[in-house]
């Protein structure tokens, strides 16, 4: 769904409980296709999960970059994530109590270009470029916010000039008028990330919207990724924890923003409520009212 200066999708998109509600009843069926024909954007995942063991960096397959470009209509838009292998500062431990190893990959501009040149089948389709970062604590980014300001600055001073380059950060500390100006001055974009301990994104977005111009990101992620997951049974055809408040907030919010020309995309997980098709229905009918 698209309207004024803001676009509705869902973070991924092959989940069989669609199946009625999104997706035809009856198999077979291209997923992407099916998609496109009731939202005109999506969340890709899948190309963020990219560094394994053994050093091994995966980045999209050509045939699939190919496959996804020729499933949408022109005027469809992925809001990409960007791989893993760039984004984090170490590796994952596999064990609480093991060591950190630093990922050589962080903030590497070549294998950014590499994997830029990956998507060039959907270069008419790619919107935000979504850079995600964990939690930075001490032990990653010994040098804090300025630390990591400085190192991720000078990368994004080598980016393509021609992309839209957002950034989650999942640091709550550093959500403040110094890093907004940071992102203002570098021509980045912020990620309202709604679940996973930050904030609420309407109390940040009171505090900063002077500085939220021209794009953004919202992501709606629920406070307790296990404990819906357990409710539904990862059948996302039901909302299970609606929530009524944020559904105001969010118009309020989308209309603020669509009245300051602000482009922005708003990316819905199932984690949200229980079933991302039936969260923006509700998100829809709040703007409609």
């Amino acid at each position: 769904m698209e309207a004024n200066n803001f676009n509705i999708g869902t973070c991924s998109w092959k989940y069989d409980s669609w199946q009625g509600i999104i997706y035809p009843e009856n198999k077979p069926f291209n997923y992407l296709q099916e998609y496109s024909r009731h939202y005109r954007t999506v969340e890709v995942d899948q190309w963020f999960w990219s560094l394994f063991a053994g050093d091994q960096v995966v980045l999209p397959k050509p045939a699939v970059v190919q496959e996804y470009a020729d499933s949408v209509p022109e005027n469809f838009t992925f809001g990409i994530k960007v791989p893993n292998s760039i984004t984090l500062t170490h590796y994952y431990k596999k064990r609480k109590n093991d060591p950190l190893t630093p990922n050589p990959h962080f903030l590497s501009i070549d294998l950014m270009l590499r994997f830029m040149e990956r998507l060039e089948p959907l270069a008419g389709n790619i919107g935000p470029l979504i850079f995600q970062f964990e939690y930075l604590n001490k032990q990653k980014v010994p040098g804090g916010q300025q630390q990591f300001i400085d190192k991720f600055g000078e990368f994004t001073e080598k980016l393509p000039s021609n992309q839209n380059y957002c950034v989650e950060i999942r640091n709550p500390n550093f959500l403040h008028d110094s890093y907004f100006d940071f992102l203002e001055g570098s021509e980045l974009y912020h990620v309202f990330l709604q679940g996973y301990y930050m904030p609420s994104i309407f109390d940040i977005y009171r505090k900063q919207k002077d500085r939220i111009q021209n794009y953004t990101v919202i992501r709606l992620h629920g406070p307790d990724r296990k404990g819906i997951e357990e409710q539904t049974g990862k059948d996302w055809s039901q909302l299970v924890a609606p929530k009524d408040k944020d559904i105001v907030l969010l118009g309020d919010m989308l209309t603020d923003l669509s009245s300051r020309s602000v482009e922005s995309f708003l990316y819905v997980n199932n984690h949200f409520e229980g079933s991302a098709p039936k969260t923006i229905q509700r998100i829809i009918d709040r703007l409609s009212m």
